[in-house]
This record gives structure tokens, sequence and C-alpha cells, in this order.
């Protein structure tokens, strides 16, 4: 059987590598679109991973820290704590910032953790984990940040001493990890100037001045240099227990809401990736238009360039079956082509994305049969061209 592919790449190899290669830049296009959303799912289960948490506490009526804005006071973890089955009970706060280094600003997921509990990052690849209780910071790789520099959050600076790998938030900005006292002032209280400005006003109002009440308005200023807040409580539960019964318990009887970690991956994913799956799932319906369009047109432009070499195979008795299939192989080479250099051009440079792209093997395998099945069907137009062809064409030059 006579390969029109082959020939093709035997006498026009430039045209027919070189229309490969932009295929292929377009299919690699299409498999990194599936690997950013990849990427975020992936990033969103591994904040929870990093969380070290079965169950997260919450603010009533929201639907936890990652997804809205959460407040508790920082004293519920020791009702969490005495509940049957809880292992660990920790107080966490999540704050996303600009944080600056000596490079300038970097987007960061601020957390403040307490040291041994459940919230502070399991896996340094660097330094050493906090050992004071104000001042210093664990970062992220991908913060740029190094050992021994100095950050400024907020209105204090920190000594990064320890590295971490892979601690993003859900939307992937690298975090960094401080006290829970230093974050609760870094979240909740306002600036100094803001502080002398409530405190004038406080002193002014007589409700807080009364005669007989000499500690009520210092009292109240007091509240506005401290806070007690912190955005979730962070559960470990003991072997064999349930996070799912106590998520119920806790929703019953501490006026709390309770996530477990299924109910909580499925927030995120529901939540904060469906929008951004939606549209990436509309960019690739049309790549694979485009890629459609484009095959079909090369093929039918090679198809016409070869209509006399056609119609010699018609006059000598070639089924149109024959045709046809030498037709579709040519097409099927085009797509292997497309493909292998679509593939190892999402590997070189996804790496360079800002945020994670993850290309599974899983999707590769899909993405190869979608390029087969669109290559197929982009035939048909040159196909349809060939069997058009008069035989008588072969005779009348």
């Amino acid at each position: 059987m006579i390969s029109l592919a082959g020939r093709d790449i035997l006498h026009s190899r430039g045209k027919f590598v070189l229309t490969g290669i932009g295929l292929g830049l377009l299919i690699g296009v299409t498999l990194t679109f599936a690997g950013v959303y990849r990427g975020m799912v992936d990033d969103a289960k591994v904040l929870l991973n990093n969380s070290g948490a079965d169950l997260w506490v919450v603010q009533k009526d929201t639907q936890g820290p990652y997804v809205e804005s959460s407040s508790l006071r920082d004293d519920v973890y020791r009702d969490v704590l005495g509940l049957p089955g809880v292992a660990r009970a920790a107080n966490v706060t999540y704050q996303t910032l600009q944080v600056r280094g000596s490079a300038g600003d970097v987007r960061a997921m601020v957390v403040g953790f307490e040291p041994g509990q459940p919230g502070e990052p399991t896996h340094l690849v660097a330094g050493r984990r906090t050992t004071r209780s104000h001042y210093e910071a664990l970062a992220d790789v991908r913060t740029g940040f190094w050992l021994g520099e100095r950050i400024r959050i907020r209105r204090h600076i920190y000594t990064v001493v320890g590295l971490t790998r892979r601690t993003v938030s859900s939307g992937g900005d690298p975090m960094v990890f401080i006290a829970l006292k230093d974050a609760q002032q870094a979240q909740f209280l306002k600036d100094n100037d803001a502080i002398v400005s409530e405190r004038e006003r406080i002193a002014g109002n007589p409700a807080f001045d009364r005669p007989g009440l000499p500690g009520l308005l210092e009292a109240v200023t007091a509240l506005q240099t401290s806070s007690h807040q912190v955005n979730a409580v962070l559960v470990r539960m003991a072997e064999g227990r349930s996070a799912d019964v106590l998520a119920q318990t806790i929703r019953r009887w501490k006026h709390l809401q309770a996530y477990s970690r299924a109910e909580m991956e499925e927030l995120l994913v529901a939540k904060l990736i469906a929008t951004a799956a939606r549209q990436i799932g509309m960019f690739l319906v049309i790549l694979a238009v485009v890629s459609a369009a484009i095959v079909a047109f090369i093929i039918y432009t090679m198809t016409l360039g070869k209509l006399r070499e056609i119609a010699v195979l018609k006059l000598i008795g070639t089924h149109d079956r024959t045709i046809a299939s030498m037709i579709l192989q040519q097409a099927l080479g085009l797509g292997v082509i497309g493909f292998i250099v679509g593939k190892l051009a999402a590997s070189a440079w996804a790496p360079l994305f800002p945020k994670y792209v993850l290309l599974e093997s899983g999707d590769a395998v899909t993405g190869f049969a979608m390029v087969m099945a669109v290559c197929a069907l982009a035939s048909t137009l040159g196909i349809r061209a060939a069997l058009n062809v008069d035989p008588a064409a072969a005779i009348g030059g």
C-alpha cells in the first residue's frame, strides 16, 4: 500500500514536520491547560495535607477558613479538646498578605500556628523549626526567601529560620508560618495610629468613664491592644475514631460549624475551583475545535496537491477504501508527530509557570486518544475530495 504520509516525509519533509510542530505546540497548550486544572486540585489537597488535621472547626454558618472568613475565640479549642475521640486540637490563623523581603513584595498566605500542633509544617528542606515565641518564620521555597533573611509582615520584622516545600494555599500562593500570637496581631489588630484614635474616642465616651468604675476605661482600652480571635481550630482524631461523628456533635451542641477532611476537600474543589474549572473546560473545547480545523485544512490542502496521483490510483483499479485509508494514515501520522511535540513542549514549559502545573500520565493517554479521534474526523474532508477525483484526470493532463 502506498503511504501518503511516508511520501510527504520523503519529498516534503520540511512542510510535513513544520506542520506537525505547529500542531504539536497547540496540543502542548491543551495539555498545559489540563495540567493547570490538575495543579489547582492538587494545591487544594496539599493545603489540607499540610494542615495535619482530620477535622476543621470554624465559625457557625461559614464554610471554613479557606473558602470564606471565619472568626472564633481562641479559647474554643479547650471545649473541643475535651470531646471524646479528640487527640489534639489547636488554634490556627490564615491570612493572605504582601510579605516584604529583600527582593520586594511577595504575595503569600501567612499562617499562625502553635509549635508541635496541627497546622505546623511537617517537613523542612532546610534550616530549623521555630524556637522563639516571636519574630521567627518558616517560608516555602517559592517565596524566594532564604535562611536568615529578614522579612516584614505588617508592622514587625521576622527572621526566616526554616524552609519548606509545596506548602501552598488553595490558590497556589506560597505559605509563611509564624507564631500564633504574632499572626493574631498581624491579622486582627489595628495599626498604631488607629489604636490611638480609638483610645481617644473611648475616653471621650461617657459610657466608659463612669464615676465609681475606675477600671472600666482601662479594661476597654486594653482590648484595643490584644486579640483573642483565630480563624479555625484544627482537630486530629484519636485512632479509630470518626471525624464525621464528632462533626455532628460539634454542630449540634457547640454552636459551631465543623467539617471533616472529605467535606473540606469537596468545599475547596466545588467552591474555589469550580468556576476556574469551567473556564478551563471552555478553553479545552475551543482548542479542540481549532485543532480539528487546522488538521482538516492541512490534510485537505495536502490531498489537493496529490489529485493526479490519486487519479492514477483510481485508473489502475485501486479501491476507494484503500485511498481513504491512505489519507487517514496521513492524518494520524500528523497527529502522532503533533502529540509527541506537544507532550515534550508541555513538559518543558510547565515548571516555568508561576503556579503548579500537574501533568498526569492519565491525561496524556486521554489526550492522545482525543488527538487521534480529532485527526480521524478532520481527515474526512480530504477523503471526500479524494473520492470525488475523476480517474480521467490522470490522462487529461
